[in-house]
Formats: structure tokens, sequence, C-alpha cells
């Protein structure tokens, strides 16, 4: 049994950003990073698969928006590298999140910087650039409200009201690091967010181009292949009706239920797998 839970914990971590080798969540000894572990972000980050499943579909509710999508499209090798740019967000979310202080600085610094050079021109004519405060505060958004509602659907359901805006209040912290204003830091203000933005967004050939793709995405294994499958179905039917239908990827009923079962059951196989994530490296950090 050993011998099969190290195999499955190595599948898990290629996917990771920990397979880069950048970041020691071992030390310092007793840094809490910049959130702790009496944080809502470090109860929130802490499960691979929900935070997988909220991965997929926040990436695809960022989509939708086309000055995101133009800027993705423009400057990334994601087409080519889907598991290098998956490892290199993983990276900076586990950075940000459980990493030291200086470790979690740098990582906004160097994103800062890359930033910088994402300029360029929508398909429709407008301008973009991945500084854009407004910009960001739509990647923000739309990433941690899917982080949160994979929480709830799939780790604590229980979680109170209270929780939930204290999350998305410590969690800006990243937003506002890397630029972004106005970063709505409870639910009720995220959902009125989510509402305002509704008619900026769109389906277009580009954003079924990436649906496609992230069905299609290589794994780096045929463990991980119907883990991956599993996701990306899950990641669809967490997204909010409206994004689905505008995706033109909404779930017949009978699936829903059936999906969420098989997530649950992976996910009870998962958490039995990971000894050494970047959450459970930090508290080995902060009780040493």
């Amino acid at each position: 049994m050993e011998r099969l839970r190290q195999r499955i914990e190595k599948q898990i971590h290629s996917l990771t950003g920990a397979s880069l080798g950048l970041i020691d969540f071992d030390q310092p000894r007793g840094d809490p990073g910049l959130f702790g572990p009496q944080s809502m972000v470090w109860k929130v980050h802490a499960d691979f698969t929900s935070m997988m499943v909220g991965g997929v579909s926040a990436l695809l509710l960022q989509m939708l928006h086309p000055l995101a999508l133009a800027g993705v499209w423009d400057h990334s090798n994601f087409r080519q590298d889907m598991i290098g740019r998956l490892r290199r967000t993983s990276l900076f979310i586990a950075g940000t999140s459980y990493g030291s202080r200086q470790d979690a600085e740098q990582l906004i610094r160097k994103v800062r910087n890359i930033h910088l050079q994402v300029v360029g021109q929508a398909p429709d004519g407008r301008p973009y650039s991945a500084s854009d405060p407004e910009l960001l505060t739509w990647v923000h958004v739309s990433e941690v409200s899917q982080f949160l509602a994979a929480h709830l659907r799939y780790v604590a359901p229980q979680l109170s009201p209270a929780e939930q805006d204290r999350y998305y209040g410590e969690v800006a912290l990243i937003a506002e690091r890397l630029g972004a204003q106005d970063v709505p830091k409870s639910t009720q203000s995220v959902a009125d967010y989510l509402q305002r933005m509704r008619p900026q967004l769109l389906c277009d050939e580009r954003t079924r181009e990436v649906v496609r793709l992230l069905y299609a995405a290589p794994m780096p294994s045929l463990l991980a292949r119907p883990f991956g499958s599993l996701v990306m179905h899950a990641g669809v039917e967490l997204l909010p009706d409206w994004g689905s239908d505008l995706l033109g990827e909404r779930l017949p009923d009978w699936r829903r239920p059936l999906i969420r079962a098989a997530v649950q059951r992976t996910a009870v196989l998962v958490r039995w797998a990971m000894r050494n994530s970047a959450a459970q490296r930090a508290r080995r950090r902060m009780a040493a």
C-alpha cells in the first residue's frame, strides 16, 4: 500500500508547481508567509482536488473576457505546453498562499514584471494590458470565486458566511499587490461584481478553442488521465449556469450528481496519498 500511495503522490506532484523545485515550503522555520495557519486562505487552498476543479472552472470563466483571453492567447504558450502552464500557475498560488513571506513577495514581483510585457490589441481592436487594474480584478475574482465554490462543494459546505467573507477579504491582498483596484472583499460584493461584468463577456472561436484544448489536455501518465478528465468535467459543472450557458457547455441535470460523487471518491484517495503538499509542509514549518 505504501508503494501505491507514493506512486499516486508522485503523479499528483507532477501536475503542480512542486515539480519545479523552486520553493522550499519547509523553510524558514516559523515564517507564516503572507497569511499564516489561522487564515482562511490556508484553509480554502489546502485541498488539492477542489483546487484543481476550481482552477479549471476559473480558467473557463476568465477566458470569457475578450481582453483576458487576448493576453493569454498572444503571450502564452499554453496551447503547446498546457502542463507547464498548470505547473507555473500552481506554483504562484501555492507560493503566495503557503510560501515564506520572502518567496511570496518574490513571486508577486516576478508576475508584475511579466505583466508589463503583456500588451497588445484584441481582435475587436481594443488595446489590452495585463497590468490593467480592471483586468487584474476580473482575473482575480473569477479565480477566487471558483476556488471558494469548489471548497464549498467538495470540502466544507458548512462554511459560514462570515468565514467566506473573511476568505475574500484576505485573498484580495494578492490581487492588490499585483495592481488590481476596487477588489471585492465579501460574498455579496463578489456576486454583485460578477453580475456587473456579464455584459462584457462573450464566447467566440478562440474561447471554444480553449475549451477544446482543456478537454484534450495531455496528462503526464495513463494513471493521471482519468483524473484530468474528471477534473475538467467537474470544472464545467462548477460554473455558474450563466457561464456554462455562454460557453455552450451546460451539463444535463442527471450528470451533475454523478460527477460530484466521482470527485468526492477521488478526493478521498488523493487526501490519503498526499503527505507533502505545500499546505502540509507549511504547517510543519510553523509547528517546528
